[in-house]
């Protein structure tokens, strides 16, 4: 099955990815900038973005932004900042009409392209910082996004179970960065990382649709200019499990949440990932799997169970909501449904059934534009050329042996449980 392969171009600085398709009637651009994860620069990265997109040298304000942006015939312009193994992800998205399918002639890619540089290279500054009055409405904008974890219970037991699990680790940090942090950054502190991350990070620069491949390397070479740099390579951490920890942590909640997380010491690019891909399937990633059989519907534990993995860090991680009084029996049901699936116990069927899923979520992925440049980007993060073809080729042909060969890998490190307080009837 062909499907739109990347070619990367090295340029001063950065990569050129132009990934040409006819699959999509926009044009979609994506500047990627990757830093490895410290407690230092966590909260300004994740800061930096917002405070970018808010508005550009020539555009003073947000309401003329986006009003320059309905103008390109509604393009839209977003950010976003995410963790990628021990590496923190800063994205500049611009999704724009291709010119070919309009009767205007307006030349909408190169207004695009003028336009996303403007926003990461040329910012709205104040005598060598940020605008105060943007640093300030950002700051307060991620303050609240970062107490709304707090919130979220689902959200936030994985995130105290990955801080328990990866404690001492890079990846023990939350990428939306430090609500104590944030006081500190002042508008030249942040334009002073600003320059710093610009000068230092590994880029990639994303064009995909239908487009011209020398246009797109012209356009690139008119709006972006780099200087060389080594960026910094790391490697994810990986430890081996000498006991396995259980914490317990009670908040005003009715319903409990049981998080447990797993090394496999299995990293995306590895020959077995596609053997731990269909392991984690029938384990626990989809609504056919052993935990949302055997903890939700027969056991009627859970309000939901299910698991996932981390592919550049090597972790499996089970989330499950139950009531309060059924942490052992939870436990226990998860804990056979993992002794279940390191002996064999699953059917073809079931492998078949979870290849099918693996195939179609992938295939499901790369229908939007925004997919595929992810799914290509875990090959930067990995630093491994895994072609979809590939991918897809070799899910289908992983055996059942080498999916329980995968499962002797695979130790429970860590269980979380966030309990409520009970009340008495």
């Amino acid at each position: 099955m062909a499907i739109a392969s990347d070619i990367v171009k090295a340029r001063p600085g950065y990569n050129l990815h132009i990934v040409k398709t006819e699959k999509y009637k926009t044009n979609t651009l994506v500047f990627k900038m990757k830093a490895p994860l410290t407690t230092e620069t966590v909260t300004y990265r994740s800061l930096l973005p917002y405070v970018l997109q808010s508005t550009t040298k020539t555009h003073q304000t947000s309401t003329e932004l986006r009003s320059y942006l309905d103008d390109l015939y509604g393009a839209s312009l977003y950010v976003d900042v995410a963790k990628k193994g021990e590496y923190q992800v800063i994205s500049f998205t611009m999704e724009i009409a291709n010119e070919k399918f309009l009767s205007d002639p307006t030349p909408l890619l190169s207004k695009g392209f003028e336009l996303l540089m403007a926003v990461v290279f040329q910012p709205k500054t104040e005598g060598g910082a940020f605008a105060a009055n943007t640093v300030l409405k950002e700051k307060r904008s991620l303050k609240q996004r970062i107490q709304s974890i707090y919130d979220d219970k689902m959200r936030f037991s994985t995130q105290r179970l990955v801080e328990e699990m990866c404690q001492g680790e890079p990846y023990a940090l939350e990428p939306m960065g430090n609500e104590g942090d944030l006081d500190e950054i002042t508008p030249e502190l942040l334009y002073t990382y600003y320059q710093k991350a610009l000068f230092e990070d590994e880029i990639d620069f994303y064009i995909i649709g239908d487009v011209n491949g020398a246009e797109v390397e012209e356009l690139a070479d008119t709006y972006i200019s780099l200087k060389e740099r080594q960026p910094k390579k790391i490697t994810p951490v990986q430890k081996k499990v000498e006991k396995e920890k259980e914490v317990t942590e009670q908040q005003d909640l009715k319903q409990g949440k049981l998080n447990i997380g797993y090394r496999t010491n299995i990293l995306y690019g590895d020959p077995d990932y596609y053997a731990l891909q269909l392991f984690n399937g029938i384990f626990g990633g989809f609504s056919h799997s052993k935990l949302f059989i055997n903890v939700r519907e027969k056991a009627s534990l859970a309000y939901y169970a299910s698991s996932r993995i981390e592919s550049h860090k090597g972790l499996l991680m089970v989330m499950s909501g139950i009531e309060n009084k059924n942490y052992g029996q939870a436990l226990e049901i998860i804990r056979q449904q993992m002794k279940e699936m390191k002996q064999g116990n699953f059917t073809e069927e079931e492998l078949s059934q979870t290849k099918a899923v693996v195939k179609n979520q992938i295939l499901e992925t790369i229908d939007v534009a925004r997919g595929l440049i992810e799914i290509l980007y875990h090959n930067v993060i990995s630093r491994n050329s895994v072609p979809l073809d590939e991918w897809l080729e070799r899910t289908e042909r992983t055996t059942k042996e080498e999916i329980v060969k995968v499962g002797e890998k695979i130790e429970c490190d860590t269980i979380y449980f966030l309990t409520g307080t009970e009340v008495q009837e």
